[in-house]
């Protein structure tokens, strides 16, 4: 992929500025009056987004397996989120998977500049997204790591300490990986497309899986900033462990903004660009955002599951008729996340700027 090779400004660690003891935030980090945060109160308040027992998808009964089939279709449909439970990653990996991370947050911090990242690839330890000098900054640090396929997996690249983290993190990624390739299946079926349509939509066995942790530390003015702007996902699917003692992550909905209360041992699932481009917007990518804590830090891992770069992505010509003729114009996921990559998080413009000409 065509990138700059470098930041167009000097890296400021986030966690460096917030364990500096300040009171008061960069100018950088303020972010335009339309974009902060709501106060409690204007929150909707009762909401929360759907959440599905997987369980069912194990059962013995057709009947429990068809439900929990259905319910996740709806949820896809009518929120592009749900959270999961007993969707079979064992509770003791997703905690130790967590605080590893945590762990490498908190190194020396020459440790973790070995680690830094460029635009070039993303990989490593990164405190902004896209290259546009003087851009407002997101208050977050992160670390961006390939999965697969294969060639891109740089196990050096993956962080040597603390002890047996490469070894936590690969099995971590490995059961997230099964657990995608079972939700792509009940994806397909909600669509009335065979099992393994979207797999295959993918490239089969031959994908794209990556991970970002990201780091939210302690902000003084948490009502001027965002610890990441909103967006939609422009991949194909992502699962997120969020931090289990903080809420931070925000969902869209008819212009409001709900912050998802994480229910424990859960996955927040939520649907990509390049799906909500395959189901013909059938399914729908749901803008979301993270808000920051003035007292507390918080962890959460990204875990996406993508395309394979060099495929063409556009709708099903199963789901193409007169009366519903396609909606986006035919990209590879490679073009696509050039658009994240350059300009940053920017709501949903990436994908309405897919949209065919009418």
């Amino acid at each position: 992929m065509n990138c700059s090779q470098e930041w167009p400004e000097p890296i400021i660690r986030v966690q460096s500025l917030s364990e500096s003891g300040l009171n008061k935030i960069p100018d950088r980090y303020v972010k335009p009056p339309t974009e902060r945060p709501v106060s409690a109160g204007e929150e909707e308040g009762k909401v929360d987004i759907p959440l599905i027992d997987l369980g069912g998808l194990f059962s013995a009964d057709p009947a429990t397996v068809q439900m929990t089939v259905g319910r996740v279709g709806e949820a896809c449909r009518e929120w592009g989120f749900f959270q999961a439970v007993n969707h079979g990653v064992r509770p003791d990996l997703m905690d130790r998977a967590r605080e590893v991370w945590r762990e490498f947050f908190h190194l020396p911090m020459e440790v973790k500049q070995g680690y830094a990242n460029s635009p070039r690839t993303y990989e490593g330890y990164g405190s902004r997204l896209g290259v546009e000098k003087g851009a407002i900054l997101d208050w977050s640090d992160y670390y961006f790591l390939h999965y697969l396929p294969p060639n891109l997996k740089d196990c050096d690249k993956w962080p040597a300490q603390p002890p047996h983290h490469r070894e936590v993190i690969e099995e971590y990624l490995g059961e997230l990986v099964k657990l995608s390739g079972r939700l792509m299946k009940v994806l397909s079926i909600n669509l009335g497309l065979d099992e393994d349509y979207l797999q295959n939509a993918f490239g089969g066995e031959d994908i794209g899986a990556c991970l970002r942790t990201n780091f939210y530390p302690k902000c003084p003015q948490p009502d001027l900033t965002l610890g990441l702007s909103s967006h939609s996902d422009p991949g194909g699917m992502t699962i997120l462990l969020p931090d289990h003692d903080v809420p931070g992550l925000q969902v869209r909905r008819d212009g409001k903004w709900i912050t998802v209360r994480p229910a424990p041992h859960a996955f927040v699932v939520n649907i990509g660009d390049q799906i909500q481009v395959l189901s013909n917007a059938i399914y729908k990518s749901i803008e979301h955002r993270v808000i920051v804590n003035p007292n507390l830090e918080r962890v959460s891992l990204a875990f996406f599951y993508n395309p394979r770069g060099d495929i063409l992505i556009e709708p099903a010509k199963d789901l193409i008729t007169p009366e519903n003729p396609p909606l986006y114009l035919p990209m590879t996921f490679n073009e696509y996340r050039l658009f994240i990559r350059l300009k940053g998080p920017r709501g949903k413009s990436q994908v309405e700027s897919l949209k065919c000409p009418k």
